[in-house]
């Protein structure tokens, strides 16, 4: 048999769970990342009280929240445990960047890693409500059912013999 009669091969679970999780936290880096670009706004650099403006409060908590949602979206159920990378990783690279490469601008000052770390956290947890949320949403994960519905078990309620 020739190679393009066989039929292909299937990818074993772990490994396909694996490529996936790797591509859903990707794809919400790459949704994080050019989300910052498309509204402007530098979470790292301080530029004074106008640095909380309305865009800025859409960068922290909207732009997190969906790319936590997109997670959970593409990955399934768990999807609220991969939830955490994509804004740590897009917030460290971001940070890395303008402190190492391109530098501060003028006027303003790169955040203190004290009051970054608090930022991180705050997108961090906007994502891990989208995750949450992104299940409910796409697997109904939470909520309650009939026993068995949810377990294939024989735990259906039997009659008692007198």
């Amino acid at each position: 048999m020739s190679a393009a009669t066989q039929p292909p091969q299937s990818v074993p679970k772990k490994e396909s769970r694996f490529m996936l999780g790797a591509a859903a936290i990707m794809m919400a880096c790459a949704f994080n990342h050019f989300g910052d670009r498309l509204l402007g706004v530098r979470i790292e650099i301080f530029t004074g009280i106008e640095y909380f403006s309305p865009l800025w409060v859409l960068d922290v908590f909207v732009i997190p929240f969906l790319a936590g949602m997109l997670v959970s979206v593409i990955y399934g159920f768990g999807g609220k445990w991969l939830c955490y990378f994509p804004p740590m990783i897009v917030r460290a690279i971001s940070y890395f960047e303008i402190a190492q490469i391109s530098g501060v601008p003028h006027g303003a000052a790169l955040m203190p890693l004290g009051w970054w770390g608090f930022f991180v956290i705050l997108v961090v947890e906007a994502a891990v409500i989208g995750g949450v949320l992104g299940e409910v949403v796409i697997k109904r994960t939470y909520g309650r059912r009939d026993r068995h519905l949810v377990y294939k078990d024989s735990a259906q309620p039997t009659e008692k013999k007198l």
